[in-house]
């Protein structure tokens, strides 16, 4: 990523760093059926099913489903301590990248209100269907990597990519470091660490000591930074053929990959002189 900090420039590897934001009005899919006007008394159609959007983090998940079964905030994430998730061993536990994107009723098969527990379990036993077949593992080790580190790859693709279009190129960017032994450079990474998104990462960002800190430490990160839907998994184990080392979105819909750095140099002068002609959003 290339952005300019209040006391000077520095040249970053990517500027993407996104992570899908959705409106919590967004979150949870309502009924299909029109709701006529209400009477008085008469209580608001409620939700019947949860959308997990693509690129999700296990917070952000945690949060849906608290709101989706009306329960206290952080309740999901502390019930995760007596949950016995079909993990695999690598996660230690951890379900980050396998809360598959998907949209899940709120009732279960027996009548029941969904649970947490009912919930995530839906969402891990959905990621183990789709990454657990015979093709992902093949794809997997034809890149000399196994399942999970499949996914982690997928969940940076997922994070960094501006659209299905540069799923590919981005992955590739992210095998071609990695053979090189150089660090990946991924801005999504320090954001996870952080807690945040943004496409402003500063010098100090890239100091944090943090194991997601992709700058500092080489390889890959230690989990998912997110949960990473079919298009970016399909990237991960088939990704493009080139020989980028370096990637910029100037601007919606214009990703620019090359492996020349003086010409990365050039895209992101293109991406600052984009920026500064672009309105500032109101406050």
């Amino acid at each position: 990523m290339y952005l300019n900090t209040p006391s000077r420039s520095t040249i970053r590897l990517t500027r993407r760093g996104r992570i899908a934001l959705i409106a919590a009005g967004a979150v949870v899919a309502g009924t299909a059926v029109a709701v006529p006007l209400l009477s008085p008394g008469e209580e608001k159609a409620k939700p019947t099913s949860l959308v997990i959007p693509e690129g999700w983090r296990a917070s952000q998940v945690y949060d849906a489903v608290d709101k989706a079964l009306d329960l206290p905030g952080g309740a999901t994430k502390k019930s995760l301590r007596k949950l016995d998730l079909k993990l695999p061993n690598d996660a230690e536990g951890n379900p980050e990248g396998y809360l598959f994107p998907a949209t899940y009723p709120l009732q279960q098969k027996d009548g029941k209100k969904a649970t947490p527990e009912s919930l995530l379990s839906a969402m891990v036993d959905t990621a183990n269907k789709k990454f657990g077949g015979a093709p992902i593992a093949a794809g997997a080790q034809r890149n000399a990597m196994n399942v999970y580190q499949a996914v982690t790859i997928a969940s940076i693709v997922q994070a960094e990519a501006g659209g299905k279009a540069d799923m590919g190129k981005v992955a590739r960017v992210v095998f071609n470091r990695l053979e090189r032994g150089m660090p990946l450079q991924m801005d999504s990474t320090i954001n996870y660490a952080l807690g945040r998104s943004t496409l402003r990462t500063t010098d100090a960002d890239t100091r944090i000591e943090s194991p997601y800190n992709s700058y500092q430490r080489m390889g890959l990160p230690p989990t998912p930074i997110a949960n990473p839907g079919e298009e970016a998994m399909r990237a991960a184990i088939n990704p493009a053929a080139g020989d980028w080392l370096y990637f910029v979105t100037v601007k919606p819909g214009d990703t620019r990959f090359t492996a020349d750095y003086a010409e990365h140099q050039r895209n992101v002068a293109a991406f600052n002189a984009q920026q500064k002609a672009s309105p500032k959003p109101s406050k």
